[in-house]
């Protein structure tokens, strides 16, 4: 079982062609910029959001907080007045019942695409959700922000077609910056995916006032170029928007177009050959 935040049937951003994006709960960083705060957290059962929400889709039973799906209409209530970065619209699933909704989306899919909050924290469920989608014939990918160690799972990684996987910061001392983690597990996971052709996409989110915007890009793409001759490896680079952030943090500034476009630039003159500019 694993706690699905949301299931979105139809995606064109989460890996090629149509997919289905499956969003697990909990994050084991705290990303300054992150645009999803509610899928953090578990759910503290305190029962403040129950009575705001307008359809009744809540409940208080038993000292813990009821979600009833069938009764949501995403209106946002309960996130926006959850004080604990988390959300009680969490269903939990088994590999089996989230299949079942993947299905319903057959056969206008190409894949599916797990993704969180940091999914690998629920690397068992993955791999059995993944073992299903193979079996239907469906591509299969994990968003992941390089904290679990994938060379130490080769069941996953043999029903993975690749991960998309977030270099938030290349300097220690930055990535502490940003995530309140270290990104020594991110670093190996970047040169051992690459090296074992499970790397899809490498993801930047570009907050210049944050981290060292360059070196970051710079190195990353450095370590691409090297692994380009077994598979051709994307390197997307992300605006940082501050719609969706925490209030605190949402003052940052975005960095400008020629700046986005300096980036992308510096990356092509590396030798990637693939880059994405968002």
């Amino acid at each position: 079982m694993a706690p699905v935040n949301k299931i979105i049937p139809f995606s064109s951003v989460d890996g090629p062609g149509n997919r289905t994006s499956v969003f697990l709960q909990g994050c084991n960083m705290d990303c300054k910029y992150c645009h999803n705060p509610e899928t953090r957290k578990e759910c503290r059962n305190c029962g403040e959001c129950v009575p705001k929400c307008p359809v009744g889709a809540l409940d208080l039973k038993g000292g813990h907080v009821v979600f009833d799906y069938t009764k949501c209409v995403a209106c946002d209530t309960c996130i926006k007045t959850c004080r604990f970065n988390a959300s009680p619209r969490i269903r939990e699933l088994s590999p089996e019942e989230t299949m079942a909704e993947i299905m319903k989306q057959v056969p206008y899919i190409r894949g599916v695409t797990i993704s969180g909050g940091e999914c690998s924290l629920h690397a068992d469920f993955i791999r059995d959700l993944f073992i299903l989608c193979k079996d239907k014939g469906l591509g299969t990918l994990i968003d992941s922000n390089g904290s679990y160690d994938y060379s130490k799972d080769p069941e996953l990684l043999a029903v993975t077609d690749g991960v998309m996987l977030d270099v938030k910061a290349w300097s220690k001392s930055d990535h502490q910056k940003v995530t309140d983690y270290d990104n020594s597990m991110v670093l190996k996971n970047l040169e051992f995916l690459a090296s074992v052709g499970k790397l899809y996409e490498v993801r930047t989110v570009i907050v210049p006032e944050l981290f060292d915007i360059e070196e970051t890009v710079v190195n990353t793409a450095k370590i691409i170029v090297k692994y380009l001759d077994v598979s051709d490896i994307r390197y997307k680079l992300i605006t940082y928007r501050p719609m969706g952030v925490r209030h605190e943090y949402s003052g940052m500034t975005p960095p400008s177009q020629e700046q986005m476009r300096d980036l992308a630039d510096k990356v092509k003159k590396i030798g990637v050959k693939t880059v994405v500019n968002v």
